[in-house]
């Protein structure tokens, strides 16, 4: 118990610029109070002494507002930064090196027995209020974005973002220099999270602008070939218009032109269209 005390005290200074000195994370961080409460109540709890164990964590939770079941399994060098509303099931279990911030839940998703709260592997990051629900994995070195929801296994390494989490890799994470790691190799850059909402909707105005300008190449060569120069262009029809004139890629087959996609070329409607 006092070697596991001596290195979940060393890796604060790891993971927390604020840490001064030993005495201050001994007295006033309730991420070691809470944990170091935990780990008697667990081995109480893997005693068959069922009440003791959960009277302990009662008032490590009153104490810290850490909620941890004491049947939850923790591994070596666990942090929890702040520890407010952090809160941890019964069948949770977490592996070496993990790191929480504030507002994270390991919660369950059904009322049966067995496994249902989620497995941390070694060197995940949880970012703060993320929830991480039902009896799923999350792979060594993962990141889970703050605020995230996720209800599905993580690839090791990978970073989860968005409601409901969504798997993505950043590039970040592809490029091993300048990243901050601590000394256990936890990166620590959790403020690098990728947007895959957001590039898809900047894949969608470019597609829209790529579109624009054959749109107006279009309508600068379609006038040209149209006799009445008083014809608006919304009154003219294909069958007006000479056979070498082509909407390639304007709409959809279900209006008669060509798709816009590359490799694709026109479809059967499209054809009896024309």
């Amino acid at each position: 118990m006092l070697a596991l005390l001596r290195e979940d005290v060393a890796c604060v200074f790891d993971r927390d610029p604020a840490a001064r000195n030993v005495f201050d994370v001994l007295t006033c961080y309730p991420g070691i109070h809470a944990l170091v409460m935990h780990r008697f109540a667990n081995a109480a709890w893997r005693r068959k002494l069922r009440w003791p164990a959960r009277f302990l964590s009662y008032v490590a939770r009153a104490v810290t507002n850490i909620d941890i079941h004491p049947g939850a399994s923790i591994g070596r060098r666990f942090f929890i930064d702040h520890g407010a509303g952090v809160v941890i099931g019964e069948t949770a279990e977490i592996g070496d090196d993990v790191t929480l911030y504030h507002g994270v839940t390991l919660g369950g998703t059904s009322w049966t027995k067995g496994k249902r709260h989620p497995t941390l592997m070694d060197g995940v990051l949880v970012g703060a209020g993320a929830k991480i629900l039902g009896p799923i994995t999350v792979g060594a070195n993962a990141r889970v974005g703050a605020n995230s929801v996720v209800t599905k296994p993580v690839p090791d390494g990978m970073t989860v973002v968005g409601i409901p989490g969504r798997v993505v890799r950043p590039e970040t994470q592809q490029q091993l220099s300048g990243r901050s790691l601590s000394g256990h190799g936890i990166d620590l850059e959790h403020h690098l999270m990728p947007d895959p909402v957001g590039k898809a909707i900047a894949c969608l105005i470019e597609h829209i602008n790529r579109i624009e300008a054959r749109l107006d190449a279009h309508t600068a060569t379609v006038p040209s070939q149209i006799p009445d120069k008083n014809i608006r262009l919304s009154e003219i029809r294909l069958g007006d218009l000479h056979s070498d004139v082509r909407l390639d890629g304007v709409a959809c087959s279900a209006c008669g032109n060509i798709c816009d996609q590359e490799g694709c070329g026109p479809s059967p409607s499209t054809q009896q269209h024309a």
